[in-house]
């Protein structure tokens, strides 16, 4: 199939599980980008005591790197992580005008609960026991925060939304499938079923031991599921039967810890594997098991994006 698509077509055309002309890539989060670009993207710290003439200027130069790190890199979504919500807005605006809205944005979407720290596992067991009442409650207004968020992004023209809590650790997930249906399941639902009604796109990212509540993430209808953490054991070819059958797309998943730990062949042999497993019948981004972090060799990123070009057309 000829390279004809841009990159949000692209892109658009995987999350509603077609075949595109060739596999797209993103990634959750970038982190590579001072070892890889020379310096870092703008945080919305930075600009505190600026005025708003030197604001509206590092804006402009940051969605400028941005578009010149995520050509190179050949993303079809770029991911808008980095700043507050009113920064992210101004800097979409731009991104959108240097790409002729041709690259998909996203940004963090989710208001479900997530495992909570060290700190607050008791008294987060402890609520749900002693008050339930009270914990639907305030899941109820974490979500109407996050729709509310999300239709002022959507309306800026951020399309897509990475749903980032983290539901499970490499075991299984912290609540019991029962109570993951009680006090997630719908909320989290309704959050996706909010987005799909605005015409955006859902992504559901949680690391971790995905398996025990893989249906109910699939009964929520997100357009993809991220990332298939091998490191927990998750199967990307288990994981592309079932969520194939169902419509929902899958992004993945290239083992992190190889990446920093393995050999070579070993980085190559998951690489291949994800794309032997995920690439038929469309539906797949090729991502890594997480995100290029901060202390991951260059090098290596560079070869699972080697690896990619090799096998990306469809």
């Amino acid at each position: 199939m000829p390279t004809t698509m841009t990159h949000r077509e692209r892109a658009i055309a995987a999350l509603e599980c077609r075949v595109p002309d060739r596999i797209p890539t993103f990634e959750l989060e970038y982190q590579l980008a001072p070892l890889m670009f020379g310096h870092d993207f703008l945080y919305s710290h930075q600009l505190g005591g600026l005025t708003q003439k030197e604001i509206d200027y590092k804006i402009e130069e940051n969605a400028n790197f941005m578009v010149e790190v995520y050509d190179e890199l050949e993303y079809s979504i770029i991911p808008m992580s980095f700043m507050s919500e009113e920064h992210v807005i101004a800097t979409a605006k731009h991104i959108h005008r240097l790409t002729g809205g041709k690259v998909l944005l996203t940004h963090h979407g989710d208001g479900t609960f997530e495992i909570p720290d060290g700190n607050h596992m008791y008294d987060f067991a402890y609520r749900i026991a002693d008050d339930p009442d009270e914990v639907h409650e305030e899941a109820e207004r974490r979500m109407n925060w996050a729709m509310e968020r999300n239709k002022r992004l959507f309306d800026a023209g951020i399309e897509s939304f990475i749903l980032c809590a983290d539901y499970c650790y490499n075991s299984g997930p912290f609540l019991s499938p029962n109570m993951f249906r009680e006090f997630i399941t719908p909320y989290l639902a309704k959050i996706i079923d909010h987005i799909r009604s605005m015409g955006g796109y859902a992504i559901k990212h949680t690391d971790g031991n995905i398996m025990p509540i893989l249906d109910q993430l699939i009964e929520c209808r997100p357009h993809a599921i991220h990332s298939l953490d091998p490191m927990a054991g998750v199967d990307i070819a288990e994981v592309k039967k079932i969520t194939a059958a169902a419509g929902v797309a899958i992004c993945g998943n290239v083992n992190c810890a190889l990446m920093q730990t393995g050999t070579d062949d070993e980085v190559r042999a998951s690489a291949l594997y994800a794309l032997e497993h995920g690439k038929p019948g469309g539906g797949y981004f090729y991502t890594t098991s997480n995100v290029p972090f901060r202390g991951l060799p260059a090098e290596r990123y560079r070869m699972v994006l080697d690896i990619w070009k090799e096998h990306r057309d469809y």
